[in-house]
């Protein structure tokens, strides 16, 4: 790995088309310096460019499109330079290779994944409440669909959880007949929001509701739970 202080940048030129034993040459100098160690390489393509043949090579031309020029660049030690350069200028063939003294301030820091937490599960049985808000699919709210609104509160005040169910046939205050024609009247029919949370929780967003919900129906029942329910990991040693 680098550390701060003197060091060696490499420039290799190439040829998109030059390969080496069928294999690109980008590809198998890049292969190398990868399994001899070197701390990290880039390599760019280049979209114009000419040579030691004095050819103009560019993207728009299709004739030449792949002898477009190629650079590959790394930054390393001197010694450790010094060990592969004969191996790299046999690589190269005919492309140039440019060795720059430069200086490394701040290498480059190896990233450590996190470890994947597996989910832990704990078993919650009680007494609950289910609330259900009986909508029109044509609601709005913010110029939005109400129903879709609700869901959104309901994740933002923690809620945990609540499903949406599209009604086929019913009707409502109005006793204006709602059914399911997909092909007419697709945003007409009625929606039903199931949410289960605790008496404090779905009392608290009650208000919201209210604010909400201009017309429709606001149902609570009791209910008997057993859910499984995902448990967050301990936090307490997160900085």
């Amino acid at each position: 790995m680098l550390q701060p202080g003197k060091a060696v940048k490499v420039t290799i030129y190439l040829s998109e088309g030059a390969t080496h034993h069928g294999v690109p040459v980008y590809s198998s100098i890049l292969d190398f310096l990868f399994y001899r160690g070197v701390s990290g390489a880039t390599v760019t393509r280049g979209m114009a460019g000419f040579g030691a043949d004095h050819h103009i090579h560019s993207q728009s031309t299709v004739e030449i499109s792949d002898r477009l020029p190629i650079k590959i660049e790394f930054i390393e030690t001197r010694e450790r330079v010094d060990a592969i350069l004969g191996r790299l200028e046999e690589l190269s063939g005919t492309g140039l290779v440019e060795l720059q003294e430069t200086t490394v301030v701040k290498p480059a820091q190896v990233s450590k994944a996190a470890r994947p937490v597996a989910p832990e599960h704990i078993r919650i049985e009680g007494k609950a409440q289910m609330m259900r808000i009986y909508l029109s699919e044509e609601d709005q709210w913010n110029d939005k669909p109400l129903y879709k609104a609700l869901v959104e509160a309901m994740r933002a005040n923690d809620i945990a959880g609540v499903t949406v169910y599209r009604g086929i046939l019913g009707y409502g205050a109005h006793r204006r007949m709602h059914k399911d024609k997909p092909l007419l009247h697709p945003h007409h029919g009625s929606v039903m929001l199931s949410a289960i949370d605790t008496q404090e929780k779905l009392n608290a967003f009650l208000p919201l509701v209210d604010q909400m919900v201009s017309e429709g129906l606001v149902v609570f029942s009791d209910v008997d739970i057993i859910k499984y329910a995902y448990q967050p990991p301990d936090n307490a040693g997160a900085k």
